[in-house]
């Protein structure tokens, strides 16, 4: 039986703040404690009759058990002294340390933040590490830190396979299934996996964030696969301490809403207790591995010293119910079967926990003498690495000519020797190019297989290359999202295709939040490349009203790191592609290959049949590089329209009637690549321009024209006459109400006389 401290709390003590009433708590309940036997258990023997944790796992989990409670505590008092920078602990939740003992340190782990004891017992995987120094790194933000170079407090480990994860409120979950998914597919595929063919994914979170929308599509897509007999080898771990901050969970809500759930195998285990929560874990994890199927682990924690520094529960919690709370601390438990069982005496816990504590403040102290970031240039180095010369010779290689053979069919059935075609085919093409450059693709998304897509750009890739590398996934952009970080994870190149632009934004964290930030956060020692396919903008017909007619580009323009390309012709598209892909490879980035729908089919510029927007197709060895435009009417200076998508063959038309109206020869700039916007190629292009339109058909407070704009101003271009056309500020309408909303050809030369 547990015995527990008292929940009274002496006077003494009222004065304290919780993280010293726990340090308290520990010595004296230790110091209480009835003597144990003289003779304790021999190593490979039970730690207590009937257990099925031998006393030297034991042993070493008490340990790691120790090590996080210690950092916490260090991190409360060298906060003050602005030695460390973090304060949400693990203590109460130091049974995960069970999962990681029973778990390998080649499964890919996605962390709650409070793996404390996680990550003490996943050192033990491998020799030679030390997590107090490694912790201490990342409290004290060094630049020393191995996970995030001094970037956050992070949980995560190259060599030890935990994926680095900010304060997640359960976005990291898509991510871990998706993973799980790409370590089947990967062995489907032949393809040579960086870990054990029969690895498990772990991810762990907790029970206040087990109800967010994120982890509830992760939850149901694992069902989804379940139902269908698709292996998804995950290991949800729900830490439940139950409270979220201050919000508490009601008891039992998580056992009832996952106990029974279909497509999840339900385990429960006592993270409060080593000696009788690790058989359960054990069981789970080892569940999982064998019928790789997806697992959720129920371990029952607690909560110490509030959620985070800076929280003093004292102010809102009673009194009785933090002693209560502090009375169920699992170092008690574990201190108590120490000595119960005679494998350690009292005296020898103190001393191993006065040990643990002059080692933890140690190494703060040593860390805190450690460089930190203080130069730009250091932030954000791996935030978005380019390597242009190898990203250009990547993306114009051409040595797979007998594979494009096989593809195409024949000689004269390769796309450079056809006619030329427009956009949608073009994409097609490419897409069949890059597939068959690239073995370790797969493109997936909503009816992108059979069908082809809505507008029948992926049109026999299926047929091409297999249901295992082309494939259609369950109505959820989230996890389309998230299954493409998991194959990045796992050594592939993932082209996942977003239905609608306007479909992006329920799930842009993926992107924003966990995909591009992954570079960043673990010191670019992991990265996500792959390359978003996004059918968006305006102008359809026929189909219209705001879900297929959305311009809503600010959301993907302010997402640290991230690369979008958004073509205007098929020979830019097929060339952009290739460069995208490469820098995928090459540099391990996050893409956006941005596709004006309007676009796909459009064959005529400026009057019906004159094909002027069929182009013929670039042979394959070339490519675009990144940040470069397309100019027509090079040289000419009257007046000089900068656009992109819709905007170019809209800008050309124009041009047209303003040369007949003013006589002015018109320059017209195709930027082709929105994020990042090239600056220097945008105010090069300005220079000997008597007058200058943008011409941007997102909305005027939220498009593309306003960097534009900048990029002009900061140069020294503010005075010439300039004009900008934009979209309105509003949801785009059905029907030829559309046209109301978004810029047209009139409203181009109508902004060219206000500058007559």
């Amino acid at each position: 039986m547990f015995a527990r401290v008292p929940n009274p709390i002496p006077a003494r003590m009222k004065g304290l703040n919780r993280a010293e009433i726990c340090d308290t708590n520990f010595i004296e309940f230790v110091g209480a404690l009835p003597p144990g036997p003289q003779q304790g258990p021999q190593p490979a023997a039970p730690i207590l009759p009937g257990s099925t944790l031998d006393a030297q796992s034991f042993r070493e989990l008490f340990e790691s058990q120790l090590i996080s409670r210690h950092l916490d505590l260090m991190a409360r008092v060298l906060r003050v002294q602005n030695k460390v920078f973090y304060t949400i602990g693990s203590s109460g939740h130091e049974g995960n340390a069970m999962v990681a003992r029973a778990a390998r340190h080649t499964d890919p782990a996605f962390l709650h933040y409070r793996s404390g004891g996680f990550m003490a017992e996943r050192f033990r995987k491998l020799p030679g590490m030390d997590p107090v120094m490694d912790s201490a790194l990342s409290f004290a933000a060094s630049k020393d830190d191995p996970a995030s170079g001094g970037r956050h407090k992070v949980w995560g480990s190259k060599p030890l396979w935990v994926l680095p994860q900010t304060s997640t409120i359960a976005s990291h979950l898509p991510k871990a299934l998706g993973t799980a998914m790409a370590i089947e597919a990967g062995k489907r595929l032949g393809q040579g996996l960086p870990i054990p063919d029969d690895s498990i994914t772990i991810c762990s979170f907790g029970d206040a964030s087990a109800n967010h929308a994120t982890a509830q599509t992760a939850f149901n897509a694992a069902a989804w696969s379940s139902f269908q007999k698709l292996p998804a080898p995950v290991l949800f771990v729900c830490e439940d301490n139950g409270i979220g901050i201050s919000v508490k969970t009601p008891e039992g809500w998580i056992a009832e809403s996952f106990r029974h759930r279909p497509g999840l195998d339900y385990f429960h285990a006592d993270g409060l207790d080593l000696v009788n929560g690790y058989a359960d874990v054990e069981r789970a994890v080892e569940h999982c591995r064998r019928t790789r199927r997806p697992t959720f682990l129920h371990l029952r924690t607690t909560r110490l010293m509030g959620h985070a520094g800076t929280d003093f529960e004292i102010e809102w919690r009673a009194l009785e119910e933090l002693c209560a709370v502090e009375a169920g601390d699992p170092l008690l438990r574990s201190a108590q079967v120490a000595v119960e069982s005679g494998l350690m005496d009292k005296a020898e816990v103190l001393a191993l926990y006065e040990h643990t504590r002059q080692r933890c403040f140690a190494a703060a102290e040593d860390a805190d003498k450690r460089p930190r970031l203080t130069a730009l240039q250091d932030v954000i180095a791996p935030l978005a690495p380019y390597t242009p010369d190898k990203v250009q010779t990547e993306a114009s290689r051409a040595d797979y000519s007998e594979r494009r053979l096989q593809v195409f069919g024949s000689e004269a059935g390769l796309p450079e020797n056809q006619p030329a075609k427009h956009l949608a085919v073009q994409i097609n093409q490419a897409l069949h190019d890059l597939f068959a450059k690239y073995p370790e693709t797969l493109l997936f998304g909503e009816d992108v297989a059979q069908k082809g897509g809505v507008y029948t750009v992926t049109k026999g890739l299926q047929k091409a290359f297999g249901p295992r590398r082309v494939f259609n996934t369950l109505l959820d952009e989230t996890m389309i999202l998230g299954m493409a970080q998991g194959f990045a994870n796992m050594g592939m190149l993932p082209l996942p295709e977003i239905q609608y632009l306007a479909y992006l934004h329920n799930a842009a964290d993926q992107v924003r939040g966990e995909a591009c930030s992954l570079q960043f956060f673990s010191n670019d020692q992991y990265r996500n490349p792959m390359l978003i396919r996004i059918a968006g903008l305006g102008y359809q017909k026929g189909f219209g009203g705001h879900f297929h007619n959305d311009n809503s580009i600010a959301a993907i323009r302010d997402i640290p790191g991230l690369v979008v390309g958004c073509p205007s012709r098929g020979d830019d598209a097929a060339a952009m592609l290739r460069t995208l892909a490469a820098l995928a490879k090459v540099d391990g980035r996050v893409c956006v290959f941005l596709e004006p729908i309007a676009l796909y089919m459009t064959k005529d510029l400026h009057a019906a049949g004159d094909g002027q927007w069929l182009f013929p197709y670039p042979a394959p060895d070339q490519a675009l590089t990144l940040g470069e435009g397309r100019v027509y009417g090079e040289g000419n200076d009257d007046l000089l329209i900068i656009s992109y998508g819709n905007g170019v063959p809209m800008a050309l038309r124009a041009a047209r009637t303003i040369e007949q109206q003013h006589g002015w020869k018109v320059r017209v700039v195709d930027l082709r690549w929105l994020v990042p916007l090239n600056a220097g190629y945008i105010a090069g292009q300005a220079k000997g321009a008597k007058r200058i339109i943008v011409l941007d058909e997102g909305r005027q407070s939220a498009g593309v024209g306003e960097g534009v704009i900048t990029a002009l101003v900061e140069a020294g271009h503010g005075q010439v006459p300039l004009r900008r056309v934009t979209g309105v500020d509003t949801y785009t309408p059905l029907a030829g109400a559309a046209l109301l909303v978004l810029p047209g050809d009139a409203d181009v030369v109508a902004a060219a006389t206000e500058l007559v």
